[in-house]
């Protein structure tokens, strides 16, 4: 087939007269790269680029891009890439389709498979049906998504953002164009550890260094549950991502898939046939023949028997939906390490006929077929075969599918030849000498490179005794915590989006704890008779052990009895004795935003002086009790700075530095409640308590200064009730806002809150409440 140029001059130079002079040029170099019937379908997409009447920029781009598009993933494209901008013309404008086929090369290059890429196409036509301008900005920035993400994680990342602003087009557009910042969280968080694209020339030399010779290595989409690598048409297929698992990196995983299928190519001399075996057979020999694969591997090179030993899977016997897995877990390690044993004679006499005959049949492919027979039959007889749904459930993570065994054709391998991130701020820990004669600059802000900080106090005079940290320094904070936030309006959950930083809290006077306790006898005495009836009576004595601490001798006179008359004695005769303890740890949240600085009516007392005296009173109840809690508190400035206190943790008596860290409460700013209860809920997780609680003391509703929506901050809180429901965290609201009835009972639930009216009842309320809830 000769391709004549001539045959399509006149029509492209008149759609765009500055190919005059370039159209010859274009057409050789694509010729050089393309065969006739490539190159026709070449020179035919750029004759329906004219048709549509886009302006001569996108038939200029087009004849530009495709030959190296065609270089990156082949010629059978180009007609996929032609079908997809013509199925786009009547979505988009011509600049439009003139960036992305501008931009195809790249994405080509990243991609590096035709599957892939039909893949991104097909996401582009999606996008352009259900948020079209969200393309031009997304393809100003495709070089950086690519960078990140895989095309299932690019495809969820245009999901969240058409779902999310499906109706507010300015933020589509700062969405796509990676301006905003749940744009930058939803492609932090689908990020994968390892992109294939960015290791392909690694695996390339690290298989040429093995066997001096060349494999294809493709890269295919691994966006499902249960994806394995496979051989197929004389390549390596391996996930476009992986994550490292255990010690081993991402790297390191994508070395052990390549050496194990390459070992596949280089020790088989012939395939295997799958007639008359069921499923079952197919697995068991497939398993075989891996370990046989690998043996040839790791006999020329060592060093890769560690490799493949500790990606080798480490469970338990309930990891697996059938028993029979756990002992095929421990005999695919028993294939591989000579010596390891079952515990099973049959299977490790199997095992042991492996590692003995496997040096005289090192490349019989039929040597793993008769084992892995031999194997099933054992099971079988046993009838403890599981499905092969249950058996591909043994997931070693860097073996292939075995497809390549089974295949019949005659490979002849030996001919084949090659195809061929901003560092963010760092906080570093220092000494105090390293402090005092490096740290010396003056202008340094909140956004400088590194933050040093001094783990003890700096105390320039004894006499003073104030530091200074005190003195000159800034408020320390922890390490941001990052929690998502519901969106209600689109029903999805922003990724990362509020940002928790515990800070230290102030002091003061602990004498006003104590004088709270003072003032409050009669309420404190009414507790202590509440405490009594909670507090754990004594001990409990657990009879008929077979491990106890002591022995039961009414159980062994009775075992006696029956061993003396000839039946058989229960065994059971021991005893323990066991403290009672009440299996729960609290964490009390207060609200400590600016509306608690307000005197309460009738009173002269603000409501943080009143939850101030509360958190006390239930303090000294608690501790009464035994139970371990937390006393802790929050504050939002915005989504980006939410602030969080933690007056007393569970493990920390009520002495005088937590009694000094209550009385320095204050109030200021607002009510972020959804962050600082996932935050709360993130300490109560660490508790090993069966029970938990998460007690929210608050005089209003969620609220701050960068949401105007009254409901978001509500229907997040109530989502995070419901994400705590499921980490067994109980929430219980004590409001003080008399008209909380209009929203309280949505976020917490009907049972699970209480309105004080009164507000200057709260220190007698509180314990009260928390004995009602704990009992």
């Amino acid at each position: 087939m000769k391709v004549d140029l001539e045959e399509y001059r006149e029509e492209l130079v008149k759609a765009a007269s500055e190919l005059e002079d370039s159209l010859e040029g274009l057409f050789h170099e694509a010729a050089r790269l393309m065969s006739p019937a490539g190159l026709k379908d070449y020179m035919d997409g750029a004759r329906a680029m004219t048709s549509l009447g886009k302006g001569p920029r996108l038939l200029v781009s087009y004849l530009d891009e495709m030959p190296q598009v065609a270089k990156e993933c082949g010629e059978d494209v180009i007609r996929d890439v032609v079908g997809a901008v013509l199925k786009l013309a009547s979505m988009v404008s011509g600049e439009v389709l003139t960036l992305m086929i501008s931009t195809l090369p790249g994405a080509a290059r990243r991609f590096g498979d035709p599957e892939l890429l039909r893949g991104y196409l097909g996401l582009l036509h999606r996008l352009a049906a259900i948020a079209p301008r969200g393309l031009r900005p997304m393809f100003g920035v495709l070089e950086e998504l690519l960078g990140k993400l895989t095309l299932s994680g690019l495809r969820r990342w245009v999901d969240f953002g058409a779902e999310a602003y499906r109706r507010d087009l300015p933020k589509q557009a700062d969405y796509f164009g990676l301006v905003s910042e749940d744009s930058r969280a939803v492609l932090k968080q689908e990020r994968r550890g390892t992109l294939f694209i960015d290791s392909q020339r690694r695996l390339n030399f690290y298989l040429r260094a093995f066997w001096g010779r060349d494999f294809f290595l493709r890269p295919s989409a691994a966006d499902f549950a249960g994806f394995r690598p496979f051989i197929e048409d004389g390549a390596l297929h391996l996930p476009d991502a992986v994550d490292g698992i255990g010690g081993r990196t991402g790297l390191d995983l994508y070395r052990a898939m390549c050496a194990h299928m390459a070992a596949h190519i280089v020790y088989s001399d012939r395939g295997l046939g799958q007639q008359a075996l069921n499923p079952a057979q197919i697995f068991l020999i497939g398993m075989i023949e891996d370990a046989r694969v690998e043996y040839c591997a790791t006999q020329a090179f060592p060093g890769l028997k560690a490799l493949f030993a500790s990606l080798m899977p480490e469970t338990g016997p309930k990891a697996y939906e059938h028993e029979t897995m756990y002992l095929l877990e421990k005999v695919a390690k028993a294939l591989n390490v000579p010596g390891l044993r079952t515990g099973d004679l049959e299977i490790d006499n199997l095992v042991e006929t492996f590692h003995s005959e496997i040096a005289g049949n090192e490349r019989e492919t039929m040597f793993s077929w008769s084992l892995g027979v031999e194997l099933y039959n054992i099971l079988a007889q046993r009838r403890a075969v599981p499905s092969l749904r249950i058996l591909e459930s043994l997931n070693i993570p860097y073996r292939d599918d075995n497809r390549f065994i089974w295949a019949l054709e005659e490979y002849d391998w030996d001919n084949m030849s090659a195809y061929q991130p901003d560092q963010g701020q760092v906080r570093k820990h220092v000494g105090l000498m390293e402090f005092v004669n490096e740290v010396d600059v003056e202008t340094a802000g909140d956004d400088a490179q590194e933050v040093w900080v001094l783990s003890s106090e700096l105390f320039p005079y004894e006499d003073e005794g104030v530091s200074y940290n005190e003195m000159e320094g800034k408020e320390p904070v922890s390490d941001p915590f990052h929690y998502g936030e519901w969106d209600y309006k689109v029903q999805l959950m922003r990724p990362s989006w509020a940002t928790v930083y515990e800070r230290r809290a102030g002091k003061g006077d602990p004498k006003i704890i104590d004088r709270v306790l003072s003032e409050h006898r009669g309420i404190r005495h009414r507790i202590k008779q509440i405490v009594d009836r909670l507090r754990p009576q004594g001990v409990s004595r657990q009879r008929r052990l077979e491990d106890g601490d002591e022995l039961d001798i009414n159980a062994a006179v009775d075992a006696m009895v029956m061993q003396r008359i000839g039946m058989q004695p229960d065994m059971r005769i021991t005893m323990r004795n066991v403290i009672n303890r009440r299996d729960l740890a609290v964490v009390i949240l207060l609200d400590l935003s600016e509306s608690t600085n307000e005197t309460v009516r009738g009173s002269d007392k603000t409501v943080l002086d009143l939850t101030r005296e509360a958190s006390a009173l239930v303090a000294s109840a608690i501790s009464g009790i035994g139970d371990p809690f937390a006393i802790h508190g929050f504050a939002s400035d915005g989504r980006h700075d939410v602030r969080y206190f933690r007056f007393k943790d569970f493990e920390e008596r009520l002495d005088e530095e937590a009694k000094s860290r209550m009385a320095g409460m204050k109030g200021g700013l607002s009510t972020r409640m959804g962050a600082a209860m996932r935050h709360a809920a993130h300490h109560l997780a660490a508790r090993p308590e069966a029970h938990k609680l998460l007690l929210i003391v608050t005089d209003g509703e969620p609220a701050d200064i960068d949401e105007r929506d009254p409901q978001y901050l509500r229907m997040d809180a109530k989502k995070a009730v419901s994400e705590l429901q499921q980490m067994a965290v109980n929430s219980y609201c004590l409001t003080l806002d008399p008209e909380a009835d209009r929203y309280v009972s949505r976020i917490f639930g009907t049972n699970n809150y209480t309105i004080i009216d009164q507000v200057e009842r709260l220190p007698e309320k509180l314990p009260t409440l928390f004995a009602q809830l704990t009992k």
